[in-house]
């Protein structure tokens, strides 16, 4: 059994739906501390003249330390609007933007509190649209309470898995002797950031890579599984 884990993002880029469609379970990482300026409350989109940011503005708590599932939306700015007109100034002449972008209206419209709840919202209704039926747990229903690599170990001991798919950069902080003394087998992602039909794209050279999956199903709608190779 091979399980994957990750800190629940606003909106993912591909490659983290690359991973949850080659694991045999999937573990939101909703008890690790947030981290501000990454992409739990921020991606990127195609816009005309390059790429923008949606950000979701959160409650600042100092420098405490704050998980994701405690982090709050601030709501005294009108994100929502800003979102929405976003993704229809660039996404409103794409092929399937009248496929995707009810959802999106009835999502800002309800009145979100939690980070990490509006995230795996999204990511559960693009699964459904991919048609990935991968499991998903939350890390804070483990019980898991410790840190680095022992908490990946823990995790996956927790799920009876033998396998851990990580993302391509875990090379960088994963210590694989507490993999191989643990007994579990450790690989990683080998994605390969595919080149569709985007919009502003003139020549496959103006391609961007790297923009949120939102970007990919407006201009691919039901062909965006396909071009995942999942």
């Amino acid at each position: 059994m091979i399980i994957s884990v990750h800190q629940p993002q606003y909106i993912p880029w591909l490659g983290y739906f690359d991973k949850i469609a080659r694991s045999d379970a999937f573990v939101f990482l909703d008890n690790v501390q947030y981290k501000p300026r990454e992409f739990q409350n921020r991606n990127k989109i195609r816009a005309k003249d390059g790429w923008l940011w949606l950000s979701v503005p959160v409650i600042s708590k100092g420098k405490g330390r704050q998980v994701i599932s405690d982090v709050r939306i601030d709501n005294e700015l009108d994100w929502p609007k800003e979102h929405l007109m976003s993704l229809k100034t660039c996404y409103g002449r794409a092929k399937f933007f009248d496929r995707y972008f009810p959802y999106f209206e009835d999502l800002y419209g309800k009145p979100w509190e939690s980070l990490a709840g509006l995230n795996i919202d999204i990511i559960k209704y693009i699964l459904k649209d991919l048609s990935i039926s991968t499991p998903l747990y939350f890390e804070s229903d483990l019980k898991v309470t410790t840190t680095k690599t022992e908490r990946i170990t823990d995790i996956c001991r927790a799920l009876n898995a033998d396998a851990y798919l990580s993302g391509a950069g875990g090379k960088a902080y994963i210590d694989e002797d507490k993999f191989t003394a643990s007994g579990l087998k450790l690989s990683y992602q080998d994605f390969s950031h595919p080149v569709y039909a985007q919009q502003f794209m003139k020549t496959e050279g103006d391609f961007m890579p790297f923009m949120s999956i939102a970007d990919l199903l407006f201009t691919e709608g039901p062909r965006a599984k396909e071009v995942l190779k999942i």
